[in-house]
């Protein structure tokens, strides 16, 4: 049996998978945020709970919205702050007495369609996290690819290519540079962009409900949104060109991105040909928790 566990700024998700893929239990809890100590005991908890439950030992893994820097051992890069400069992987050795492992939670989404999802017999997966931030993770047949900084597929934040006159240098992003992906193609971004072109503060979810009534306001923002996330596409593709791209978060679940978006990216491809197949996730919200579980 294995567990895995999904450490999100709201809550914080546990899901026992039999070797098969079946899933067994899971179990939810809300994310004590910034308590560390309480964090760590939460994280043990749902472990000791699917165990005694279950009946079954289990190897552990566990995503978490950041990195374990390899120079210092401690988190960085986590919008959950009150892990960052931690030894979180340690510390949740000591509470739970047994080794573990931690990836990052678009890794965890890459290895989760690699391994029975959207990217299931593929040797390289790259995926996408288009939500409330951005972010990628990159499987390599079925396992994380890290990278030497623990950075590999941080699409989010580099910058958004060929921008145009209007879109140079694009806004201040939270990670200390401008013009990063995230600020333009995440969700936030989506609805920035909304704002910027009508003046009216309006939630994704509230745009896209405007774009099935042919909203024409809706229709402008989202083919603007359409030509970027392209050309973030073709940056990722002239890169590393893997054999699939799955998307997850919640623009990944506007279904005209599938048919409009691959015909705009093959213009910025090196060569001019993109064959790569643009999947939704196939576990979709389930995606992190569950390539958790699959990082043993």
């Amino acid at each position: 049996m294995r567990i895995g566990i999904d450490m999100g700024g709201t809550k914080i998700e546990g899901i026992a998978l039999a070797d098969s893929g079946e899933e067994l239990l899971r179990i939810r809890v809300k994310t004590p945020r910034d308590d560390y100590e309480a964090t760590i005991k939460a994280i043990a908890g749902i472990v000791r709970s699917i165990e005694t439950e279950t009946k079954q030992k289990a190897t552990v893994g566990v995503g978490i919205p950041g990195t374990i820097s390899p120079q210092t051992g401690l988190v960085k890069n986590a919008n959950s702050t009150w892990i960052i400069g931690r030894q979180f992987d340690v510390d949740l050795r000591n509470a739970m007495q047994r080794e573990i492992r931690i990836a990052n939670d678009a890794n965890c989404l890459a290895v989760s369609e690699a391994v029975d999802g959207a990217g299931a017999g593929s040797k390289v997966v790259f995926a996408i996290i288009i939500g409330t931030g951005c972010g990628g993770g990159v499987a390599i047949d079925q396992k994380v690819h890290v990278g030497l900084h623990s950075i590999a597929g941080e699409w989010g934040h580099i910058s958004l290519g060929w921008m145009s006159q209007e879109e140079f240098p694009g806004v201040d992003c939270y990670c200390g540079q401008r013009g990063c992906l995230e600020t333009f193609i995440s969700g936030t971004g989506f609805e920035n962009e909304y704002e910027k072109q009508t003046g009216v503060q309006k939630s994704g979810q509230e745009i896209a409900e405007l774009l099935e009534q042919d909203d024409a306001d809706a229709e402008k923002v989202m083919q603007i949104y359409e030509n970027r996330l392209a050309r973030a596409i073709a940056t990722a593709v002239n890169i590393i060109d893997p054999d699939v791209l799955v998307l997850g978060g919640g623009m990944s679940n506007l279904s005209r991105i599938y048919k409009n978006v691959p015909e705009l990216v093959q213009k910025w491809i090196f060569g001019g040909e993109f064959t790569t197949p643009i999947r939704p996730a196939k576990h979709g919200d389930s995606s992190g928790v569950r390539g958790a579980a699959w990082l043993w």
